[in-house]
Formats: C-alpha cells, structure tokens, sequence
C-alpha cells in the first residue's frame, strides 16, 4: 500500500509506515516515486534491480546515523540503541556499528495525517538509556516543489550527535546513468575520498559540473568538496541533457558534507546535516526538491 500526494504538477507515492521495515532507512515518508506531469517524467529508482539485493533503499529516503549511531557505544551486548524514524536496535557483538547490518528491531510507534498535497508523521519516543527522542516530518507539495521538513526533539537526559541526509535514488525516466548526465554543484567541484580509481577514472570534473565519461558497470562512491558560492539556492542539480529534464536539491542547513553513490541505473548525490542536542533541545532544518523540463 501507498499514499499519493498531488498538486496537478507534480504526483508522489510513498511507502506505508512499515511497508520498509529494515534497520537502516526512516520508515516514514519513504518515498518510491516522483512524477513530473508535464511529460510524464519519473526520477526515483531502486537501489537494487535485483530483488533482494542491498538495502532495500528506493526513490527520496533518509536514513540518520550511518556513521554516528545514537548510544551504540554506551550499548553492551544484547542492549538497544535507539535508530530515529525506525525503532530500538539490538546491539548484537562489539563490533563498531554497521549501517547496512540487519540489526533486531523493536519499532517505533508512528502515526501519521494526510491531505491532498502533504502528509505529516509523528514517531513517538521510546526512553532507552536515557535517550529519547520525538520525530515530526511533514512532506509537502508547492507548485514543482517537495518539501521535507523535520523536527527532532531530544526527550532523553543524554545528549547526542548525528547525522541525516536522503540517499536519492535517482534514474531520470528510467534511463542508464552515462554521458546523457550531468550533476552542477554551486562552485569550484573536487573529488575527495574516492572508493577506488575505478571512480576517479570514471567521473568528468569541470569547474562546477561533474559528468560520466562512459557507462558505470559497477558502483562508484566519493565525497564532493564544493567551495559554494554565496549566492547559491541550491545544494546539486541533476540533468538529462537530452530531455532537458532534471530536479535540484536545496535546504535551510549549513551542509556538513556531500557523498555521491551509484552504478549503472542510479545516481545518488547525498547532503548531510549534522545534529547535535542536548537534553530538552530541538532541531528543526528542511529539504526542497525542485523537478523540471524543457521537453
């Protein structure tokens, strides 16, 4: 099951609460598919063409903590640490956290309202070692715009520090990533940390462009380092030269860093948030996806 949101511009489906029930994406507000009405273009694509493969990730979902889980350190064996937007994880061995490992879950409780062009979820605390936290996140639609706007609530007596950003599963209308795209960052674009040479030799860097030199045939990950201009209202944009058809990411958060993952039928720039609260503080920050096209 799924429910749509639509404004005549744009349609999005989204997963039921539960309807992905791993360890490692938000539960809530999981999005699988984004349609420009005007020429019937889509964006979102699975992580995975083959079932059962990877994560399960698909389309605009978020996932927190992927290198700083909230209290797996204070965590022994056999405790839970708490995962927003999924549940109390159990802390299986002494091995450091694993964001792909598929960790017992013991879900949060959520709830969510919808209306014809936003829907609004509540994920309800559960005090574990004295965390606690409360997560509102409302989806919203604006003309060609989807916004994602989160609140989190530190309910607990510890304090913490994490991250969130949305792994964007994107595949304009489906087609292979390659020379037909091209993703524009706000400055002065260099690759850092790549997974291997495969990535470096792989990816066209201009000033303030990125694009493929050939096909993918296996997956590629780097982080981007962009010395962003001032001015800029957006965080990356993505482009299908040909169909001149495209979406651009911006947010009201200082962006702590940018990763980009993907293989042959995806491609998925990654902008980070960091969050640190103390007891009885809030964090409330937002992202908008603007999608178009000349076609």
């Amino acid at each position: 099951m799924s429910t749509t949101l639509s404004n005549g511009i744009l349609t999005v489906s989204i997963a039921d609460i539960g309807a992905y029930n791993r360890a490692r994406f938000d539960w809530t507000g999981f999005i699988t598919q984004v349609t420009l009405e005007r020429g019937q273009h889509t964006f979102c694509v699975p992580e995975s063409l083959n079932p059962g493969e990877g994560s399960g990730g698909s389309g605009l979902c978020n996932e927190f903590g992927i290198s700083r889980a909230i209290g797996y350190d204070d965590a022994s064996v056999g405790e839970w640490f708490p995962k927003p937007g999924v549940g109390l994880l159990q802390k299986e061995d002494d091995r450091p956290y694993f964001f792909a490992h598929e960790y017992t879950i013991n879900p949060f409780i959520s709830s969510c309202e919808v209306r014809p062009q936003s829907i609004t979820y509540t994920v309800q605390p559960m005090e574990v070692q004295g965390y606690s936290l409360l997560l509102n996140k409302t989806l919203s639609l604006h003309e060609d715009k989807l916004t994602i706007s989160y609140e989190l609530y530190n309910k607990g007596s510890k304090p913490f520090q994490t991250e969130e950003y949305v792994h964007n599963f994107i595949g304009i209308d489906g087609v292979q990533i390659g020379k037909d795209y091209e993703l524009r960052l706000p400055g002065s674009l260099s690759i850092t940390d790549a997974e291997s040479s495969y990535t470096t030799e792989l990816l066209q860097l201009s000033e303030d462009s990125l694009s493929f030199k050939v096909e993918p045939d296996k997956p590629f990950y780097c982080k981007l380092e962009v010395e962003q201009e001032r001015t800029a209202d957006f965080n990356w944009e993505l482009l299908h030269k040909p169909s001149g058809t495209g979406v651009r990411e911006s947010g009201d958060f200082l962006v702590s860093k940018i990763a980009l993952w993907g293989e042959k039928h995806v491609i998925s720039p990654e902008v980070f948030v960091n969050i640190s609260l103390l007891p009885r503080q809030s964090k409330r920050w937002s992202r908008t996806y603007q999608f178009f096209t000349t076609s």
